[in-house]
């Protein structure tokens, strides 16, 4: 399922045109981002939780050259499934 899909299905399962349900969906994203951005988990309880890893930076080696690299330390998105989801999985 693309975001297109995603923004079809919330339409019929909302009753939402679909002009309406493309703004819920992309106003959801943007929220879980900017929380994300400010360092805020977001918790949706029996769906997950978003929260962001801090990476500090680190020294690796190039596996084809053997060459040392330095990568700058980044914060990075993550998501962990909650129950409710789990269980609608299996």
């Amino acid at each position: 399922m693309n975001k297109n899909d995603l923004v079809g299905a919330v339409a019929v399962s909302a009753n939402l045109q679909r002009t309406q349900a493309g703004q819920a969906v992309e106003a959801v994203f943007d929220t879980i981002s900017k929380a994300l951005a400010d360092g805020q988990d977001v918790r949706l309880i029996g769906f997950g939780t978003f929260s962001v890893a801090h990476r500090p930076a680190a020294r690796m080696r190039n596996p084809r050259t053997g060459e040392a690299i330095d990568v700058a330390p980044s914060n990075q998105p993550k998501f962990k499934a909650g129950k409710g989801l789990k269980d609608a999985v299996n």
